[in-house]
């Protein structure tokens, strides 16, 4: 069953929408259906990834230069 409907496009849209219609020998709302299918059965998107660091409280940073590797290992190895 067809549903006679009034809609508002832009007229952009609207005109590449007739294109694809006359390029391809269909009517115009074969196109727009064939759109809002597609649209309306497609997944939705997974949600993005959103990083979420994680803080905790604790004590000063360790007394050790970063910038030294060998102070770096000792303090790891002693495991502070």
């Amino acid at each position: 069953m067809a549903v006679k409907t009034t809609l508002n496009l832009d007229d952009r849209l609207l005109r590449e929408a007739k294109k694809r219609a006359a390029e391809e020998g269909r009517t115009l709302t074969s196109v727009v259906e064939e759109g809002l299918r597609s649209l309306l059965t497609a997944e939705a998107p997974a949600e993005p990834y959103r990083f979420r660091p994680v803080t905790v409280r604790g004590t000063a940073p360790p007394a050790v230069d970063l910038d030294d590797h060998d102070a770096l290992v000792e303090f790891m190895e002693r495991g502070d």
